[in-house]
């Protein structure tokens, strides 16, 4: 399924350092978007979730993101001329500049947060507004900061980037619901070696440990949204009420999860803040729209089942089972949108994949003493972050209830879509599909 797509990165130079961004939108209001840590403004979009989330921030502003001198594809420093948060402030006014943005909100996530509130103070003729998320004044521990972060905790997460970095360093705390989310936790380990090297990002991890800007908080005069989450496992969230109760009139919002990532977890609810800080107006988000084929399964009799083999014994068998059913998704490149346990829902760019896939998994699960059904369709979907709904993914289900043990069944415009493949069918005649519109004919996949 082909949800992404890269916008144009260009350069600009301030000093003698060139810096990528790039624009995306044309709303009626520029917004500077500064990631925290490091980034990569193209293999961020690789990333379906981080993906839709800045595609909505575009989709009610001019969007405009950059990275960091020194990290993605702006020029690389030495390690000895890592930037302040003054030549960070210059970066800003270059990237703003270049996109011919007079006046702009400024955003930030994590680290990017104290260079915002500083651009803001030192230059409210050119902030309309401040968002500080997941940010901080003082990431470090001080006789009067003594909620903050210990340096030994800070010493320990220098090690783990010395030791591991090229995996997925620091995700536990950063997305500790995507942890066991084996693309994302590919996909951040590859943006992490994509944005930094390994002695970049210690370096900077040991400079943004020194920044402390709160003698700045009480001279933002500028409208200002601050939204922390309760539980954030990185930057705890006192981090956010110490901003709210130095920064005159600031809006804060506390949310509930132990993401720090905003595009991991509940993104509409910061998504639906900010936009309503920046407009007015809370129109919720636009679904994207991509062709896909959906796959549903669910194991034949297992209520039954579980009421014969006990929990114990049932739960391991549906651990089981749910191996047996991520093997084969990966294998033939399927997408896992949810489960239930006893049943999947995955979609793919290919429908002659997924006939395949469903018919390894109708034969992987029958050595561990399984029966599914399955069912698929092919049409447009709504994308909703990691989620999909519309008319598409309903017509996927009431073709897969149809389904008898053993079975898998397609829709006809399945089966039209494989002509050629060598996929052989029976025809299971013209059903009508409870809540789906018009009659649909019906088949059974023979052979793979």
């Amino acid at each position: 399924m082909k949800l992404r797509h890269v916008p144009d990165t260009s350069y600009t130079r301030s000093g003698d350092v060139n810096i990528a961004y790039q624009v995306v939108g044309d709303g009626p209001r520029d917004l500077v978007l500064v990631l925290g840590w490091v980034s990569h403004v193209e293999y961020i979009w690789e990333e379906p979730n981080a993906a839709a989330f800045l595609k909505r921030l575009a989709s009610f502003s001019r969007l405009i993101l950059f990275d960091k001198r020194g990290t993605g594809l702006s020029d690389r420093v030495p390690r000895s001329e890592l930037p302040t948060l003054e030549q960070r402030m210059d970066d800003v006014r270059a990237v703003m500049d270049a996109a011919g943005s007079e006046q702009a909100a400024v955003m930030g996530i994590s680290e990017g947060g104290p260079m915002c509130l500083l651009f803001a103070a030192t230059y409210p003729e050119r902030t309309t507004g401040l968002i500080l998320i997941g940010g901080y004044a003082r990431r470090s521990w001080a006789p009067d900061h003594d909620w903050a972060e210990r340096p030994e905790r800070s010493e320990a997460f220098l090690q783990e980037i010395a030791r591991e970095w090229g995996g997925p360093v620091g995700l536990a705390a950063r997305a500790p619901s995507a942890v066991d989310n084996e693309a994302f936790s590919r996909w951040w380990a590859t943006y992490l070696r994509m944005s930094a090297s390994p002695g970049a990002a210690e370096a900077l991890t040991a400079m943004n440990s020194l920044i402390d800007v709160r003698h700045v908080l009480p001279t933002v005069r500028v409208p200002t949204l601050i939204l922390h989450r309760t539980g954030d496992l990185s930057l705890s969230v006192e981090h956010g009420r110490y901003l709210a109760e130095h920064i005159e009139g600031a809006r804060y919002v506390e949310m509930v999860s132990d993401d720090h990532l905003p595009w991991v977890g509940d993104q509409d609810a910061i998504l639906d803040e900010i936009e309503e800080f920046l407009t007015g107006m809370r129109r919720g988000p636009e679904p994207d729209r991509v062709l896909a084929t959906v796959l549903f399964t669910d194991i034949v009799g297992s209520t039954q089942r579980a009421v014969e083999l006990g929990d114990r014994r049932w739960h391991a068998l549906l651990a089981a089972h749910e191996a047996v059913v991520r093997r084969e998704l990966e294998r033939f490149r399927g997408v896992e949108v949810d489960t239930a346990g006893d049943s999947f829902l995955a979609t793919f760019d290919g429908p002659a994949r997924a006939i395949r896939c469903a018919l390894a998994i109708r034969d992987g699960v029958h050595s561990i003493g399984i029966q599914i059904r399955a069912g698929l369709h092919t049409g447009e979907c709504e994308v909703h972050g990691s989620n999909i709904a519309g008319i598409a993914v309903h017509t996927g289900a009431r073709v897969g209830a149809m389904a008898g043990p053993d079975e898998v069944l397609v829709s006809s415009t399945v089966k039209d879509l494989v002509a050629g493949s060598g996929i052989e069918f029976e025809d299971r005649d013209v059903h009508q599909l409870k809540g789906v519109p018009g009659s649909w004919r019906i088949f059974a996949v023979l052979s793979g």
